[in-house]
């Protein structure tokens, strides 16, 4: 597989692997907010290829401080196969030359099997946080 930033024009491919991966999708995932998260973080928002078609692709936000991973997928019929901790590992490995402190994810309760591969790459569930959003634009 081979790793490179994502681009713009990569959105259908990725916007279809989401959805076939299950992932939730809403108003911040369409085209032009994207656009705004490729501008400020074109280094650490990366897609996976395989002869040429995109079977991976990983969000990374940076704030100046610390990291935050988005829309971790690959494509099903992959899974299991490595794609994704090498995908996060790319990602890593770019936050610590941006010189990130920590890096954060958010995983859906529910989502025991995406828990679990976080934990054997190393990150730590927290209990001590609770999630508090405040939706500014409709």
């Amino acid at each position: 597989m081979d790793i490179r930033e994502m681009k713009l024009a990569d959105y259908e491919d990725i916007y279809r692997l989401w959805k076939e991966t299950d992932i939730i999708l809403k108003r911040s995932d369409q085209k032009q907010e994207i656009d705004r998260m490729l501008k400020r973080n074109p280094y650490t928002c990366l897609v996976g290829e395989i002869d040429g078609v995109i079977v991976s692709v990983v969000m990374g936000g940076f704030d100046g401080r610390r990291g935050y991973v988005h829309h971790l997928a690959v494509k099903k019929e992959l899974q299991k196969q490595g794609l994704g901790r090498i995908m996060m590992e790319e990602l890593i490995s770019r936050f610590q030359e941006l010189k990130v402190i920590k890096v954060h994810l958010f995983v859906e309760e529910n989502n025991k099997a995406v828990k679990e591969f976080y934990k054997n790459i190393g990150f730590e569930e927290r209990t001590d946080l609770t999630d508090f959003s405040l939706t500014l634009i409709e």
